[in-house]
């Protein structure tokens, strides 16, 4: 894949950024590689992925080896120069890696281990931090890290080895629609807003990460949350709806307009509703 001309300018407005935060790669001095999104060490190579950019690019190359260098030999990743560690952090870090082409790193190998070693007891990731304190829908996984490695599952081609029950976790999320883990992950107004490119939890992200699943395509939580999708498309085409403010002048996410790109994505997931 390359970038077709007209996002070129896209592409040389993120690749511009990659000293916003005070170092190279999108980082900060201190080596934190998650502040600063979607103009972050861990967000930015996405949005280039997404704009057709190879992860050959020396740009894409040197962020990637600075996200390894995060790397723990336990397989967890570091993304701060300090606090705890939790699991969305590499959650995140071996999605995007995996995007970057390193699937197939004994590091990334290991981390996959240590994810689908770690798994809370209803089948998702779940992390240790209460901000909302500790209500009964805090026992439970969070949505949003969930769907992440869900996506990092299937991206690195491992979807076979994903637990069914992170996968009902999320279609049982669409019945619920409460705020669900210690993060508080709900579905709302602004969940069914269409976001793109994906960012956090929304309904388009997450019917584009369950249609690559068995287990999701044939349940009806999952057709309902399809047919959700669907009636906001514009003439079969996705209008983007919510955008991070930050993205606004990015020609091929503009609020209020359709996305070629992310009417594609719409149409994989036509795509993999075709297979059984």
């Amino acid at each position: 894949m390359s970038v077709a001309p007209r996002y070129q300018a896209d592409v040389e407005a993120i690749v511009a950024m990659r000293h916003v935060n005070g170092a190279d790669f999108w980082a900060t001095p201190d080596r934190h590689l998650s502040k600063g999104g979607p103009f972050s060490t861990l967000e930015a190579p996405a949005l280039l992925m997404e704009l057709g950019l190879d992860s050959s690019a020396p740009v894409l190359r040197g962020t990637a080896e600075l996200l390894l260098s995060s790397w723990r030999e336990d397989g967890r990743f570091r993304l701060s120069p300090s606090g705890a560690i939790y699991p969305c952090h590499t959650v995140n870090a071996v999605r995007v890696l995996s995007l970057l082409g390193y699937a197939s790193d004994n590091r990334l190998r290991r981390s996959f281990d240590y994810l689908l070693g770690t798994l809370h007891d209803d089948g998702g990731w779940r992390c240790k931090k209460f901000s909302f304190g500790r209500g009964p829908e805090t026992t439970v996984s969070n949505p949003g890290p969930t769907l992440a490695a869900l996506d990092a599952l299937r991206i690195a081609g491992r979807a076979d080895s994903a637990p069914t029950g992170a996968v009902e976790l999320l279609l049982g999320h669409w019945v619920t629609r409460k705020p669900l883990g210690p993060c508080h992950y709900g579905i709302g107004s602004q969940f069914l807003q269409v976001e793109y490119p994906f960012s956090t939890y929304n309904l388009f992200g997450y019917v584009h990460v369950l249609s690559h699943f068995a287990q999701a395509r044939t349940d009806p939580r999952f057709r309902e949350a399809l047919a959700a999708l669907e009636s906001r498309l514009v003439d079969g085409r996705v209008v983007v709806e919510r955008v991070h403010r930050k993205l606004a002048d990015l020609s091929f996410c503009r609020k209020g307009e359709p996305t070629e790109l992310g009417t594609a994505r719409y149409q994989q997931i036509l795509v993999n509703l075709s297979h059984r």
